[in-house]
């Protein structure tokens, strides 16, 4: 999952339950304990030491909540508080760009025309790629029925209280009914619980959380990649869709 770029960049990929890490030439990413005590501070700290041996000049975090001209917006529901306005560069010592954890996972499973993904996790993240350009999207809260919202049918919750075979009905029609809506080509369906889904109708694909790593790089090649102004600091460029 090597990149064009020249950079060599450390991927975080910031969860509720765990935060995942990967840099540029390395084939097994390291796994530290997340969860409701993991401040920015923390974070930072155990990722430079879990990564101490590894050479870096960027850094690309996906981070699990809104963000908008690459800052957080508001701290993420599952984590320690102190994310929004910290000071991420000055802590690791390079340049840092900070996306939408569903929007990286979107950009490194994006092929070509219109992609809608959507990550079933904790919460649900999503995401949609028009020709090349990323747009990041907040349709978790969105209200869906009975006065719940999408998330609490597709999100942890949802699948907790309904139990599999109901939550993959759900995932399905609420999929179909999002691809009709929006037009897209294709869903991808990432996230950590997008394997307890088994055959897929057709136009919905099984995504791959390791694409996170491969959008994190992706941000740093500045000749294939065209991203929102919302979604990071930097100035678009193109993105060719074609995998590095």
């Amino acid at each position: 999952m090597k990149s064009k770029t020249s950079h060599v960049v450390l991927v975080i990929d910031v969860g509720g339950t765990h935060i995942k890490v990967l840099a540029t030439g390395k084939r097994r990413p390291l796994k530290i304990p997340s969860g409701p005590t993991m401040t920015p501070e923390r974070m930072v700290k155990e990722v430079r030491s879990a990564a101490r041996d590894w050479n870096y000049d960027r850094v690309s975090i996906g981070y699990p909540g809104l963000v908008v001209g690459g800052l957080p917006v508001h701290d993420p529901f599952n984590l320690a508080p102190g994310w929004v306005g910290f000071d991420f560069e000055k802590s690791f010592g390079c340049p840092v760009k900070l996306m939408n954890d569903a929007a990286m996972q979107a950009l490194g499973s994006y092929s070509q025309g219109r992609m809608l993904f959507l990550g079933l996790g904790t919460g649900l993240g999503s995401a949609m790629i028009v020709n090349g350009m990323l747009e990041p999207m907040e349709l978790a809260h969105l209200p869906y029925k009975h006065g719940k919202t999408y998330e609490d049918y597709l999100g942890r919750r949802g699948l907790e209280k309904r139990g599999k075979k109901k939550w993959r009905r759900y995932v399905f029609e609420i999929a179909n009914q999002l691809k009709a809506a929006l037009e897209a080509d294709y869903i991808v369906l990432g996230g950590g619980n997008a394997t307890k889904l088994k055959k897929l109708p057709a136009g919905l694909r099984m995504g791959d959380n390791n694409n996170a790593f491969l959008g994190g790089f992706r941000l740093w090649d500045d000749h294939s990649l065209k991203v929102e102004s919302s979604a990071v600091a930097e100035n678009p460029v193109q993105f060719s869709g074609k995998r590095p």
